[in-house]
């Protein structure tokens, strides 16, 4: 019989708390792991390349907008239906109106299938959702997480996870990627529940957006 969420949940916490003193204070210090998931579908990908480079607030306005202009419900036929410049008009920037539509185009033609990701390994999904424009693998990397809820994911690139580390782990610049899997490998298979303690120890009592 497979394990709860809740029982994976607890040996992911007891494993991290063994072994690693540093993620077991942050653990202990903000508390009961809520993550927030979300549908592993085209819109949430679609929001992901929303809100790149831009404030939350900002994002949900832009995004929210280009919901209510493709008829209240984001598919690749209705973003397709949009011409680029109605896109725009949204507060899309012109590379992002390319991204989201180079997304649409690959979803319709069957080239990305969301159906199918959630079988596909980790390294599989970033390989499908990196050939479209601009998706590169800190947005697969936030979809492992957040959409395909996958366990093991250590977004090694993420600014947030690097200066949380920095911070706790006392290093004297941001951690390189190769820093960041080589403090890591205690924290296996579970990265994915100690980045997200990771990312709550620069924001408490905060949430976690993409």
């Amino acid at each position: 019989m497979k394990p709860s969420p809740t029982a994976q949940v607890a040996t992911a916490l007891n494993q991290l708390k063994l072994a690693d003193p540093v993620l077991c204070e942050i653990v202990n210090r903000v508390g009961e792991y809520r993550i927030e998931y979300r549908e592993p579908g085209f819109e949430t990908l679609v929001k992901s390349i929303v809100y790149q480079q831009l404030s939350g607030k900002v994002a949900s306005v832009i995004f929210a907008r280009l919901v209510a202009a493709a008829g209240g419900k984001l598919t690749p036929a209705s973003i397709l239906k949009l011409r680029p410049a109605r896109m725009r008009t949204v507060g899309l920037s012109a590379q992002k109106t390319a991204y989201i539509r180079d997304l649409a185009r690959h979803t319709r033609d069957g080239r990305v299938v969301f159906e199918e990701l959630d079988r596909l390994s980790d390294e599989q999904v970033i390989e499908t959702l990196t050939i479209v424009k601009g998706i590169g693998v800190w947005t697969a990397h936030m979809f492992l997480i957040f959409a395909l809820r996958r366990p093991d994911v250590l977004p090694t690139g993420d600014l947030g996870i690097r200066a949380a580390i920095r911070k706790a782990y006392g290093f004297a610049e941001l951690p390189k990627p190769a820093e960041i899997e080589t403090l890591a490998r205690p924290w296996r298979p579970y990265c994915t529940v100690a980045s997200w303690y990771l990312w709550r120890s620069l924001e408490p009592g905060g949430e976690i957006t993409i």
